[in-house]
């Protein structure tokens, strides 16, 4: 394979490899690194559905070039929870921001429900006790047409809650 020599961090593991220059940070996840949480929805940053966290920061993945991430640290939604690749995960090994959409209902079909856990992740992170309209802003970025977003609000307002009463301060 042609292309341009890369070497990340993704989901805490090393990854090195050529990819060709014009290969989109989400198809790369999806086709060569078999990462297929990260979804591709409308291909132009509207939907948030490729978000995933770039240094910790929440990233759209269409609008990314895998050779962009090159030195750097990529988590998805596959990097959340406590399972080794391939292995079953039980509610227990979840996450405890995905235990709260679990918990709460804030996800239907599930299309939209990565890229919102990822910026749900760094907003937590940003602001450990936030309002119910600071969660609305937050998730605004992302288009969900199955839950009307209220669960998806209160998801992340039980996350919130959990992650301040467990002490574990970093989502």
């Amino acid at each position: 394979m042609s292309g341009i020599r890369i070497s990340a961090r993704i989901n805490g593991e090393q990854w090195a490899g050529q990819v060709e220059p014009r290969l989109l940070l989400s198809d790369f996840l999806r086709s060569e690194v078999g990462l297929t949480g990260t979804h591709v929805g409308c291909e132009h940053g509207v939907c948030g559905a490729c978000t995933v966290l770039l240094d910790r920061e929440p990233v759209r993945a269409c609008l990314m070039f895998a050779v962009q991430i090159d030195g750097h640290e990529v988590t998805t939604v596959e990097g959340l929870a406590a399972a080794m690749p391939g292995e079953a995960i039980s509610v227990e090994q979840l996450h405890p921001i995905q235990r709260a959409f679990h918990e709460a209902h804030a996800l239907q079909c599930g299309f939209c429900t990565p890229g919102i856990l990822m910026t749900a992740q760094a907003f937590l992170r940003e602001n450990p006790a936030p309002s119910r309209d600071e969660i609305r802003e937050a998730v605004s970025g992302h288009l969900c047409r199955c839950t009307g977003y209220h669960n998806i609000v209160e998801g992340v307002a039980l996350a919130a809650e959990r992650l301040a009463a467990d002490g574990e301060g970093e989502p």
